[in-house]
């Protein structure tokens, strides 16, 4: 996934929760409602997580140095890491003590219309910041689920923003029937059962991030597909005969380390074997594009050397 794309979604969708943000607070102001007062609090939640993901594209751009020899893409994955902790504590934390002390001590609402208009408001909003990442996110998808989608993507951005829209609109829902059933029973505690409702979904939605993301900082190798084309790329049948072993691991989202030791055929010079590595590495680049880092170790193959 290229920064452009990503940025186009985040964007999005940090413009869609500011507006949303300042909706909600004015709502929950003026209906004392629990679950409005969460959605809140979750809208600044998700809009201060997108400036931390534009921030962690800004960081990632850093030329490389002696200090970082491979560069700062992996800031991506840093400030993602920390966007799935802001919304655990800030938005799941909060919505669930304000749900247990609205459920403790149920207070009535007033102008309750007034919510439920703003609910609509965000929800068409939301469902904007969705599609947008939805949109920007299909032509990586391909044929894959989304939930594979989120799971295998090496890219933390879109991930991200699905995840967080899609608990915004299901969270939104959750707030209209809390707010709703007080509406039609007159019992203000369905306002703070609505309230528990987003705070346990925003918290399974952190969760997943939280190990996604912390699988990603720690450094994921490349997908069965593209192993598989690295490994047929590398070897040519003539001067490669064989992969002996092959080590990947994505240092950011676009460049990937692919570190192999391969079989070369007896009998070759250093210029024969020079130009059958530098073949070797034009192929993988060609059907990898994320192969930019590689180190080619020519070896003959010995049971042994499938050993080092």
């Amino acid at each position: 996934m290229s920064a452009g794309g990503g940025k186009k979604a985040i964007l999005a969708a940090l413009s869609a929760n500011a507006g949303i943000a300042v909706a909600k607070f004015v709502g929950a102001l003026i209906t004392g409602s629990g679950s409005m007062l969460a959605e809140a609090v979750h809208s600044v939640a998700d809009t201060g997580n997108q400036a931390l993901l534009l921030l962690g594209q800004q960081r990632a751009a850093q030329e490389a140095d002696a200090l970082h020899p491979f560069g700062y893409a992996r800031n991506r994955y840093f400030y993602s890491f920390i966007v799935a902790l802001v919304l655990f504590t800030l938005g799941s934390g909060y919505a669930l003590y304000e749900g247990v002390h609205k459920v403790q001590h149920p207070e009535e609402l007033s102008s309750p219309i007034v919510a439920i208009v703003i609910l609509f408001i965000a929800i068409a909003l939301e469902s904007y910041s969705f599609r947008t990442a939805m949109r920007e996110s299909a032509p990586l998808k391909g044929d894959a689920s989304w939930w594979r989608f989120i799971r295998n993507s090496r890219s933390p951005e879109l991930p991200v923003v699905l995840l967080e829209d899609t608990g915004a609109l299901v969270g939104l829902v959750f707030a209209f029937a809390g707010v709703g059933l007080t509406m039609l029973t007159g019992n203000a505690v369905w306002d703070g059962v609505g309230t528990i409702a987003i705070g346990l979904l925003l918290g399974v939605i952190a969760i997943v991030l939280i190990v996604e993301m912390q699988s990603l900082l720690i450094g994921e190798g490349a997908t069965p597909a593209e192993d598989r084309l690295i490994r047929e790329n590398l070897v040519d049948g003539d001067r490669i005969d064989r992969v002996i072993h092959l080590k990947t691991q994505y240092l950011g989202p676009e460049e990937l380390l692919v570190a192999a030791k391969i079989g070369a055929v007896p009998g070759l010079d250093v210029a024969q074997l020079a130009k059958a590595i530098d073949d070797a590495e034009a192929r993988v680049r060609a059907a990898v594009p994320a192969a930019r880092v590689m180190y080619l170790e020519p070896d003959l193959y010995r049971t042994e050397a499938a050993t080092r």
